[in-house]
């Protein structure tokens, strides 16, 4: 007997060292009565009771919830009674100081079939899982810059938003904010005062709302907002000036008080959406058009826009598709002397003719195919087909000097643009006149270093580069001298009314007078009537283009032109 109760002590110390060598385990023991007979060290960590205040005390009173103290009792009387084991099981047990605490409980019977059972408790504590956890929920669902809710946490309860409006009949208005040039302030400032850019923002913003409003942080400077109600127009419109007042406040940046202004795009539910996927969608539309208005711009969606936005896109499919089918062609305009009317040059003018329908206008598919770099398959396209047909003109003597090519502000800011050119004319074993390129004053103005680099190196090869549409962009005629340019094109509207008015007349006198002391060539474009070529002749423009002379025509047509089969006088046109 005294062996038994040796081995019994032995094996109850073996079990208690096994418990305290467990420091992160918590472990009690209780008695039939679920009173505190054992208290381990990491157990008065985890809730807060040293083993001297929990002893002998009832586990109810000290970590089981109100809610639990019922259930838990019976669950370990039925173990006790009827051996229906309790479960382990992720359990909230109560800290001394009140608070929950997360906990993964496994309970062990020992004594089970004696007068005196005892339960053991093994407790891991979960708080780091469950802060981590907490931790990965917040980061998949809020921002963690401005701690708003991002796009799908905001799409989720806009549409729970939408459902009780529907089923109150109230409408929704949703405001899809960016705030204007916010890269210009991180590249002069620095991220850090974006950053605080973007969180005062928010506030203010927050600070602004309803109970039943809502705003989410959707991208880098991009927010959404939505104001459930009953909303007409006059309501709308006080919700933008709220907005806009806002943002008329200075932001303190970098120890200098910063104004900032943002584009608003606006949709209505239910008439711009029914869903929030879809409202977003028509805000966010809205508001990509208001950046091209300006600088603190607000347009509301409306199906126009949908309609544009829907035919642009099967615009793209459609020049892919022109592209791989062969369905563009270049006509040519002849450049004439505004003394003698003789053919000097031919303008490439791109022509889409699908196999399919009425011709499309340039003035529609170039912005287009700029938006979506298919402008480099087709400039390449154009460059390719200009050479070739100048190649074949060449072969077959026909007496003409130049083709001149555009070139877009996204075509000529390829890295490779002037590389390809030259290629090109290597290709097609042509010299540096055979082919000259026209840009608008704004592609030049907006040229980096490496850009003017390429074009004055193609300046000293020969090659002739005019500056289009002279006069109707930003350019300032002190930078003319910092071009390397060959010629000025005086743009048509300036053509078109010179002869009765006096300022455009004025106008391309100073355009001519500068171009010249500057040793270019001047082109008049636009040339339409008798008047407007006396009045270009008058003021000594070089060369004149325009429909007085000749309309844009194919390549056999300037074949049959030049050879003398159309004659090259005033007034006939092909």
């Amino acid at each position: 007997m005294e062996l038994v109760r040796r081995q019994y002590l032995e094996s109850e110390q073996r079990f208690r060292a096994l418990l305290e060598s467990l420091p992160k385990v918590a472990v009690q023991g209780y008695d039939r009565e679920r009173r505190v007979i054992y208290w381990n060290e990491a157990s008065a960590r985890l809730y807060g009771y040293s083993a001297d205040e929990a002893f002998g005390r009832p586990l109810e009173d000290l970590i089981i919830p109100p809610a639990m103290r019922e259930p838990v009792i019976q669950a370990h009387l039925d173990w006790m009674r009827e051996g229906l084991e309790i479960p382990a099981d992720e359990l909230e047990l109560l800290h001394r100081s009140g608070e929950l605490v997360p906990v993964f409980s496994h309970h062990v019977m020992l004594n089970e079939h004696t007068d005196e059972p005892l339960m053991f408790c093994v407790d891991v504590d979960l708080s780091d899982q469950k802060r981590a956890r907490r931790e990965l929920d917040f980061a998949t669902r809020f921002d963690s810059l401005t701690r708003l809710p991002n796009r799908q946490t905001f799409e989720e309860r806009l549409d729970e938003t939408l459902e009780e409006c529907r089923w109150h009949e109230r409408s929704l208005v949703l405001i899809y904010l960016d705030v204007d040039h916010f890269v210009e302030i991180n590249d002069a400032l620095g991220y850090e005062q974006g950053d605080q850019l973007l969180v005062e923002l928010s506030r203010r913003l927050r600070n602004g709302q309803r109970a039943t409003d809502m705003l989410s942080r959707v991208s880098s400077d991009e927010f959404v907002m939505a104001f459930p109600g009953k909303h007409d127009e006059k309501a709308i419109n006080r919700l933008v000036k709220k907005i806009q007042e806002i943002l008329r406040e200075p932001f303190a940046l970098d120890n200098h008080r910063r104004k900032v202004t943002a584009c608003l795009g606006i949709s209505v539910f239910p008439a711009n959406g029914e869903s929030a996927r879809e409202m977003m969608h028509n805000a966010d539309l809205a508001k990509n058009r208001a950046k091209l208005v300006g600088r603190g711009s607000v347009l509301f969606f409306n199906q126009q826009l949908h309609d544009e936005l829907l035919n642009k896109h099967r615009l793209v499919d459609r020049l892919e598709r022109a592209l791989d089918e062969g369905e563009f062609c270049l006509h040519y305009q002849p450049q004439v002397s505004a003394v003698s009317g003789r053919i000097e040059n031919l303008e490439a003018l791109l022509r889409w003719e699908p196999s399919i329908g009425p011709a499309v206008s340039p003035a529609e598919f170039i912005p287009v195919a700029e938006r979506s770099d298919l402008i480099h398959r087709i400039g390449d396209w154009v460059m390719e087909e200009a050479c070739r047909q100048r190649a074949r003109w060449r072969d077959i003597g026909l007496p003409i000097e130049r083709i001149d090519i555009n070139f877009s502000g996204r075509q000529i800011n390829r890295l490779d643009v002037f590389q390809r050119f030259e290629s090109c004319l290597d290709r097609h074993r042509l010299g540096p006149r055979h082919i000259g390129i026209e840009l608008t004053e704004n592609v030049l103005i907006e040229a980096d270093g490496r850009i003017l680099t390429g074009l004055r190196s193609l300046h000293d090869q020969g090659v002739r580069i005019a500056i289009d549409d002279f006069g109707t962009g930003y350019s300032s005629l002190s930078y003319l001298k910092y071009f390397p340019v060959t010629a000025l094109k005086i743009d048509r509207s300036f053509v078109r009314d010179a002869p009765l008015q006096p300022k455009d007349r004025a106008i391309m006198e100073a355009s001519v007078f500068i171009g010249h002391r500057l040793g270019l060539e001047v082109v008049a474009e636009g040339v339409e009537s008798i008047e407007q070529l006396n009045l270009v002749r008058e003021i000594h423009c070089d060369l004149v283009q325009g429909f007085y002379f000749f309309r844009p025509m194919t390549a056999d047509c300037i074949e049959r032109l030049i050879e003398g089969v159309v004659p090259a006088q005033s007034g006939l046109s092909s």
